[in-house]
């Protein structure tokens, strides 16, 4: 054993000798990177930017002094998150949970591939010769569900599709499986028969890396294993307004094909945060497949990063657009708010419009001002502006359960879609005027705006 190891030295040494680096310092080689602007995003450069209330709003200064700073490059939706979006994440969830309810049956059942019933939904991992022996150690060390024990590790059987018709079933497990996601008989009401959503919950684990870096310990210590329902609230069309017909928008807002393209709102906080940490694993699973370097996580925008780009570098603006009206020169509203005293259909819409409705400002960023209410990651301090830092500036107390929400909706005044009004939400709560656009760090060359503008 020990020659075996002292052969391996030397050929160690000797392929060392022979590099191609001449024994020079060229550092070690990495994966090959090149900034790639995801899709429906825009690069917002880098810059300096003075934020909080001007001089006259002296009210407004109490919670949003004014003070320069300055923020790195990173990219920002052009859009809010849409219906048809934000759809595409349920169904993500919906779907891994059937399948995994599916090989769990199969298993129990003892059912395989190739039975024509459940089986051919079995783990792709039940058959050892599936398996690389990557996947046969892990499974083999920390059995059937893996170390958290709810099948985390266990590989699915994606290739086949899931059956939704019921006539189409192909045995009674797969049909008993199935019923267990659709709401009780005994809720049920002409004729119709829905998913429970309450089933769709999206499980994930992230680091409070603020917290680790200050505080020595073990690493586990720091990591949080979050579960969140995802499905959003549709009642809030009910209950955000009292002695009011809204019951269309909460039959229909979120699931039918007319608002496909308008922005999605009844998400709380925790909803907005968890599609971010699906939107990376999504984008990076599908990397990982092709052998890419995976990307910078998704995230909601800091409080300065969403101020900064709302806007669209023009320093001292009201509004996304300048200002300081919210009429154009043909005196046209240039956003989607409650203009005139409540007038609501005075800008063309009575409750929101679609994403890509108005002109976008100058970064291409559409409805920084009116439509919904947006997200951000930062708590709500109004004396947060006295001591955030000068650099990329954010305050996001975890204890803190008021977030700050900005950009104003259809419901609210003017005041409200200036780019410097702050507002507040509890990070639990969901409203039928607040949606939520990610952003993601730029990594490559610096831009700055001045740059940008040479």
């Amino acid at each position: 054993m020990k020659k075996y190891i002292s052969l391996i030295a030397v050929l160690a040494l000797l392929s060392s000798c022979g590099g191609g680096d001449r024994g020079q310092l060229v550092g070690a080689e990495g994966k090959k990177w090149n900034p790639e602007k995801p899709y429906g995003m825009t690069l917002i450069p880098g810059g300096s930017f003075i934020m909080g209330k001007s001089d006259d709003d002296i009210a407004g200064q109490k919670n949003a002094p004014p003070k320069t700073v300055s923020v790195r490059s990173f990219y920002m939706d052009e859009t809010e998150i849409t219906n048809s979006e934000y759809r595409q994440f349920v169904n993500y969830v919906r779907d891994s949970i059937v399948r995994v309810n599916l090989a769990i049956m199969a298993e129990m059942q003892g059912a395989v591939p190739g039975d024509d019933g459940i089986g051919e939904f079995a783990f792709a991992d039940a058959d050892p010769e599936n398996l690389t022996p990557y996947q046969e150690y892990m499974l083999n060390t920390y059995g059937q569900g893996g170390p958290s024990d709810d099948y985390e590790s266990r590989k699915l059987n994606t290739d086949i599709d899931i059956i939704w018709d019921t006539e189409d079933y192909p045995d009674v497990y797969y049909a008993e499986v199935m019923d267990s996601m659709y709401i009780p008989l005994d809720e049920v009401y002409n004729g119709q028969r829905t998913i429970n959503v309450k089933k769709l919950k999206f499980k994930y684990s992230w680091m409070d890396i603020q917290a680790a870096a200050r505080v020595q310990g073990d690493r586990s210590n720091f990591i949080k294993h979050e579960e969140v329902a995802v499905y959003p609230d549709t009642t809030v069309w009910i209950k955000d307004f009292n002695y009011s017909y809204n019951e269309p928008m909460h039959n229909d807002y979120f699931w039918h094909s007319a608002y496909d393209e308008y922005p999605v709102v009844g998400v709380s906080w925790k909803q907005a945060r968890a599609f971010t940490q699906w939107r990376t694993k999504y984008h990076n699973d599908y990397r990982r497949a092709k052998g890419d370097a995976n990307v910078p996580s998704y995230r909601l925008p800091t409080e300065g990063e969403w101020e900064y780009a709302a806007r669209g570098g023009l320093e001292g603006a009201s509004y996304p657009w300048g200002g300081p009206y919210t009429l154009n020169d043909r005196g046209c509203f240039m956003a989607n708010f409650k203009p005139l005293r409540g007038d609501y259909a005075a800008d063309q819409a009575l409750y929101t419009v679609e994403a890509k409705s108005y002109d976008p400002n100058d970064y291409g960023l559409y409805n920084m001002a009116g439509n919904v209410s947006e997200w951000v990651d930062s708590s709500y301090d109004p004396g947060s502006y006295e001591y955030m830092s000068t650099m990329n500036p954010t305050v996001n107390n975890p204890q803190d359960r008021r977030k700050v929400v900005r950009g104003g909706s259809w419901k609210d005044v003017a005041y409200f879609l200036q780019v410097s009004s702050r507002d507040y939400e509890y990070m639990d709560s969901a409203r039928s005027y607040i949606g939520f656009r990610t952003v993601q760090d730029y990594l490559g060359t610096d831009v700055t705006l001045n740059q940008d503008n040479r």
